[in-house]
């Protein structure tokens, strides 16, 4: 008998030795808890608008951290009592659940029961972060993980690394993140039964998932509920309350950016810059730090779709009456008209093979003048979005909105802008399509023609005619096309005589930035988009500072201007003032290209510049015959200037004039000063250079 019992202590000896011969062959390459002590994992980069509204995210993984005290109690109550009720008095591996699980388990021959605490699925999430495939092995592991875990930190700290590690579906991990996907609020904001539902998911977000359904996710919600009562977590009558709301607040949507367009702006920069910063924006949980208004990115919204619908419905009108081009552009020979008419009236979507020579779109961009900060951008519709920004990556045509960089010119040469040209015909050369010399007759938009005309009236009156003749008369077209550079057009210009009408493309943010020279006292500001990132510490990566250079004298950028304040004055676009009621000083330029397909207005006050472009993306499509710039743009840019300067209480400050200039009476016939037969008077602005002797 003594024999016997001293044999089994033996062999139960050796098993022991054996186990942990095994357990220390397990714990080779376990995941270090130094692994554990840096456990960092990815989580999403948010952007802030400059007022700290959140506009916009970078992510993979959908994932924010959170401290444990900022979670409802009913959250971490669920956790425990749907997950590891047991969680507060084992020490990582719960026997009890252990012991219960080995036995069903053997019995039916199958996997029915399993028994992992919280700090096993926080280890099992750690092993998927190192990449270890599922094993009977690694559960080992895990357990051994878990007690490591347990002996090293608090439970409050297990609890808070496992909510914010833990997968909740749809790409979300963490709680935080899952409140936002399903309910759309922060996790402290989570009632007793969201939480139960969220916890409820943890077995299988798949099956369980409320977007997916319903049924289901309310029927383990109920689950959840039940156990937190029988844990004394919640009482009957919290059960009882939240186990018979139908939940009417699931968020169905993926929640969209705010301002799409300038986040995906914000993207490309630093996806310039992530090596030299050493930072990910997908994964290092940043906060990047903008530029962008969010009251005037809903304003300019609002504005630019509002004038947009007018513009498409414009559009579908003189379309649906041409019969020829209707049946080419909607590829009438395989798509029913019917259906095409219902599409473009906005009844039902467009299909997408359509949508390049069908859809109207737009462009919008807002700076601050004096900085050259992005307030505001669009880049496309928001009923069909797209990757491509029109704001920043499109190059068309400006048409008249470039005729200011040849006054500039002419400014810049010490030209009065009294100077007086002939408003008639002039033939041009161009090339053709083919590449071959061809003559070109331009005239003014209107079809009119004169006699002498100041520089002033042929911009207020956006003449071609007199555009033409600076360029063959003043300025010859290498020194606009060195103005324009010097304004920071990057984009190819063309130094031909068709340079007077804005032949050569451009991009919408370049010429806003560049007219902001002009209400800026000849300094340019680069546009400016960032203006600090943090880590997720809130430590301070790197700040961006306003870049800027003086591009022209304060004298030629306030002469342009006055110009320009006189187009919106008394000019083609004097119904900024007579129809929309818009009180600022502010000078700008209405803007249409051959064909009518594009249509501009690019304009500033002493606080905001804005531009709006309105086109097809196929260029040879037009917007239909009358879209000019001052009807098509020019609606949205007023009414934008008029909210946004509202919005943000602006106050109607003037264009500060340098010395370099002064306003005298003239003739206003002889456009000299006055003799004793002068009858009508005047008054113009001069550089002191060439004041009339």
């Amino acid at each position: 008998m003594i024999k016997t019992f001293f044999s089994s202590l033996r062999i139960i000896f050796y098993l022991f030795i054996l186990v942990l011969v095994y357990v220390f062959y397990l714990s080779r390459d376990l995941p270090s808890l130094e692994r554990l002590e840096t456990f960092d994992p990815a989580m999403l980069s948010t952007l802030y608008d400059r007022n700290g509204e959140v506009i916009g995210e970078f992510y993979i993984q959908k994932r924010v951290f959170v401290d444990i005290e900022d979670m409802p109690n009913h959250l971490k109550n669920a956790a425990i009592a749907s997950e590891d009720k047991r969680f507060y008095s084992h020490w990582g591996v719960d026997l009890q659940s252990f012991f219960r699980a080995v036995v069903v388990n053997v019995s039916s021959m199958s996997f029915r029961q399993g028994f992992s605490t919280l700090s096993q699925q926080l280890a099992r999430n750690l092993y998927k972060e190192v990449g270890f495939k599922d094993s009977i092995t690694r559960k080992l592991k895990e357990m051994i993980t878990a007690i490591q875990i347990e002996r090293t930190y608090t439970k409050d700290e297990i609890l808070e690394m496992y909510l914010n590690t833990v997968h909740f579906g749809h790409g979300t991990y963490g709680a935080e993140s899952a409140a936002k996907r399903f309910f759309n609020k922060n996790a402290s904001d989570l009632t007793i039964g969201e939480s139960a539902m969220l916890i409820g998911l943890l077995p299988s977000p798949a099956n369980y998932s409320p977007l997916r359904n319903l049924n289901k996710a309310i029927g383990r919600r109920s689950i959840v509920l039940k156990l937190m009562y029988n844990q004394d977590f919640i009482s009957y009558q919290e059960y009882m309350e939240h186990n018979s709301i139908v939940p009417d607040n699931i968020y169905y949507e993926i929640p969209k950016g705010k301002a799409p367009y300038f986040a995906e702006h914000v993207r490309r920069i630093l996806e310039q810059q992530d090596e030299q910063l050493g930072i990910n924006i997908y994964q290092d949980g940043l906060k990047i730090h903008t530029t962008l208004d969010y009251r005037l990115q809903k304003i300019a919204e609002d504005s630019v779709m509002q004038t947009l619908k007018k513009n498409q419905d414009e559009f579908n009108r003189q379309l649906f009456a041409d019969k020829d081009k209707f049946s080419q552009l909607a590829y009438l020979s395989i798509f029913d008209a019917d259906s095409v008419k219902m599409m473009l009236n906005g009844q039902v979507e467009l299909y997408e093979e359509l949508r390049k020579e069908l859809l109207v779109q737009c462009a919008f961009i807002a700076l601050d003048t004096k900085t050259g900060e992005i307030l505001a951008m669009i880049g496309g519709r928001s009923d069909y979005p797209d990757e491509f920004n029109r704001a920043t990556q499109a190059l068309r045509q400006p048409g008249s909105v470039f005729k200011p960089y040849i006054y500039t010119a002419a400014i810049d040469n010490n030209y009065p802008v009294t100077t007086q040209l002939l408003n008639q015909p002039v033939a041009l050369y161009r090339n053709n399509a083919k590449g071959e010399r061809e003559k070109w007759t331009p005239g003014n938009y209107d079809k009119s023609t004169g006699g002498l005309t100041t520089l002033r009236e042929g911009l207020q009156r956006s003449l071609n005619l007199i555009s033409v003749r600076m360029v063959q008369e003043l300025v010859p077209p290498r020194q606009v096309k060195d103005i324009a550079q010097r304004m920071q057009i990057s984009s190819p210009i063309r130094a031909v005589d068709s340079i007077a009408l804005g032949t050569s493309e451009v991009r919408p943010i370049e010429i806003v930035a560049s007219y902001s020279t002009f209400a800026n006292k000849g300094i340019y500001s680069s546009p400016m988009a960032i203006t600090r990132i943090e880590d997720k510490y809130g430590r301070i990566i790197k700040e961006y500072s306003i870049d800027q250079k003086e591009v022209l004298s304060p004298e030629t950028a306030y002469m342009v201007t006055n110009l320009l304040q006189s187009v919106v004055d008394s000019g083609t676009g004097g119904s900024l003032r007579w129809k929309y009621k818009f009180r600022h000083p502010a000078g700008g330029k209405t803007g249409t290209t051959q064909n009518l397909s594009d249509a501009w207005f690019v304009g500033f006050t002493p606080n905001i510049t804005a531009g709006v472009w309105y086109g097809i993306d196929e260029y040879s499509v037009s917007l239909g015959d009358g879209q000019y710039g001052g009807v098509a743009a020019l609606p949205a840019w007023a009414l934008f200037m008029k909210n946004a300067h509202k919005e943000l209480n602006i106050p109607k400050d003037r264009f500060e004039m340098p010395d370099g200039v002064v306003e005298i009476e003239i003739d206003s016939d002889t456009k000299q000063l006055p003799t004793s037969r002068t009858k009508n008077l005047e008054k113009e602005f001069f550089l002191r250079s060439n004041v009339p002797q």
